[in-house]
């Protein structure tokens, strides 16, 4: 067999099109693969009719997969034709879009490369291109994935909305996420009223909007100014996860003060902070140490343990309010400034509260995705634009159709 017959193989062009000649530069170790159109006449882009060649454009040149580590390009000239109307088009070809420069299969690599990899300078590198391609590739993929999506498949009775670091300096984007498929909605600059709302806006309809059922979200005023406004139907519930973290800094408040005069609590932070399953040996001793003594930092820190157990207690929401007030009044009567504060906050937010207490939708998923598009970030070493930031975090985890289709 030839070698421009064993490419036509694999390329598995129609009868149209062929492959006529193969040249490599064993110098810059290149091949080249010369395809030409080899049919009498052709359809118009513009029109879909049938018409005699008019002429060819200039030779045009596509990256394609690596033929044993020799960086492969296709090259042609492409058929111009010109309709009824004079309007000279040049035609589409079957291996690649029309207006990029890499194959559909060398496009196709490159997202399962970097799904695996989450890194655009390794994939780059291990597909022998250059960042700037494998980073255009990100985005048209993720655009493409976005105008397939099917608004159908997700649901929107219950939202979540959290806030992601972007860069230094509390720079922060909005995300917003759906918590019964997992899947990120999409993601939006900053976290101001403005741009919640330009979120919501883009992702749900004006009838959509209407029938969410709950949001999840922290007590970050912008997101409950703007869901109240957006999502009238929906009730807030303060996630789980945030409310403990507001306990936790309010531990790790008092263990600030209260270590000035006690060193027995040095290098506690983690002892009281970690989840007891996950301590040390070392940890688990210091704790104990920590909770048997007078210390308020062990008030607190079973302030928030006691609050942690409300979540495991089935109740509606009147019982579910009792118990809430019960504990309010029980971590206040403790006296301790820095959790006083913290109770007072969540007093203010009751209704919120409450429904974290009982629903069964909250921001657990959307802390997954958190954890998630931190590991995005770790992986590829930060992002210094918004937009790649975005494409990036809907590339892995928007459950986009991603892949080109011929």
């Amino acid at each position: 067999m030839e070698i421009p017959q064993f490419y036509d193989l694999l390329l598995d062009l129609t009868e149209e099109w062929q492959v006529t000649e193969v040249d490599t530069d064993y110098k810059t170790n290149e091949v080249f693969i010369t395809i030409n159109y080899v049919g009498k006449d052709i359809e118009c882009p513009k029109d879909f009719e049938r018409y005699s060649i008019y002429d060819h454009a200039p030779i045009r040149k596509w990256r394609h997969l690596d033929t044993m580590n020799y960086k492969t390009y296709i090259v042609s000239r492409l058929p111009r034709v010109k309709n009824k109307s004079g309007k000279v088009s040049t035609i589409e070809v079957p291996w690649a879009s029309k207006h990029e420069r890499h194959s559909y299969l060398f496009e196709t690599s490159i997202i399962k490369l970097l799904q695996v990899s989450k890194n655009q300078t390794k994939t780059a590198s291990f597909m022998n291109s250059t960042f700037r391609v494998v980073n255009r590739i990100m985005h048209i993929s993720t655009q493409r994935g976005l105008l397939r999506r099917e608004m159908s498949e997700l649901s929107f009775n219950h939202l979540s909305i959290d806030e992601k670091s972007f860069k230094k300096n509390h720079n922060y984007v909005t995300v917003l996420s759906d918590p019964i498929s997992g899947v990120v909605i999409d993601v939006e600059d900053k976290r101001t009223k403005e741009s919640v709302r330009k979120l919501l806006d883009k992702s749900l309809t004006h009838e959509q909007q209407q029938n969410v059922k709950t949001i999840s979200l922290d007590m970050w005023k912008a997101f409950m100014s703007v869901a109240k406004e957006k999502l009238p139907r929906a009730e807030l519930v303060h996630d789980r996860f945030h409310l403990v973290s507001y306990l936790n800094k309010s531990i790790d408040q008092v263990r600030k003060r209260e270590v000035k005069t006690n060193e027995e609590l040095r290098n506690s932070r983690y002892a009281l902070l970690k989840n007891q399953v996950n301590l040390t040996e070392k940890q688990r001793l210091k704790f104990e140490a920590i909770k048997l003594a007078n210390y308020e930092v062990s008030k607190a820190w079973q302030v928030r343990e006691n609050f942690k157990d409300l979540f495991n207690l089935e109740a509606d929401k009147i019982n579910a309010a009792m118990l809430f007030m019960k504990w309010t009044q029980a971590s206040v009567h403790k006296q301790i400034k820095e959790v006083t504060k913290v109770v007072e906050m969540f007093d203010n937010h009751l209704s919120g509260v409450v429904n974290a207490l009982v629903s069964s939708f909250n921001n657990a998923m959307a802390e997954r995705l958190n954890g998630k598009i931190q590991e995005i970030k770790t992986v590829g070493r930060g992002y210094r634009t918004f937009s790649n930031f975005r494409s990036a975090i809907l590339f892995f985890h928007g459950g986009l159709s991603l892949y080109p289709l011929k």
